[in-house]
């Protein structure tokens, strides 16, 4: 008799994870390569996100660095390569060394928010201002202090 493909009782108790074993796994402990690890991809993912935003932004209302006030858009190819970007940004967070979600994405936010300040002041001339850098440091400091809280 052919054997079937769907998977008797013994089979899927097999495939789900022992409880125990996930209690004996070696906590997550940081070295200077899976720091310099972590940081690269973050500032990877905010080159993605942010880029790409603004790539898409600059082609559907435009961008003031120029000379004059108002607004010139930017190609439409711009807003296709910004979506690329955007998609490609999905996966980037991927490659970080923790399996935290929410956290990754937590600390991350702190990343974001410095790099867009510098990305406004390089792209569009925004220069950050003394609360700029003041929120963006505290949101630095902060999200670094959640990134290496000893856990275990």
């Amino acid at each position: 008799m052919p054997s079937s493909s769907i998977p008797d009782e013994d089979q899927n108790e097999k495939m789900i994870p022992d409880d125990d074993q996930s209690e004996n796994q070696e906590p997550f402990q940081w070295t200077a390569l899976s720091i310099a690890w972590a940081i690269g991809v973050f500032l990877i993912a905010g080159v993605a996100e942010i880029l790409g935003g603004w790539l898409v932004w600059a082609a559907i209302r435009g961008n003031t660095i120029t000379a004059s006030t108002t607004p010139q858009k930017k190609p439409w190819w711009y807003a296709i390569l910004g979506s690329i970007l955007l998609v490609s940004y999905g996966f980037i967070p991927c490659l970080q060394p923790t399996d935290s979600f929410g956290r990754i994405y937590a600390i991350y936010g702190g990343f974001f928010i410095v790099l867009s300040f510098l990305f406004g002041w390089a792209l569009d001339g925004d220069k950050p201002d003394l609360g700029d850098v003041v929120g963006g440091s505290i949101a630095l400091v902060g999200v670094l202090l959640v990134m290496f809280w000893p856990r275990g």
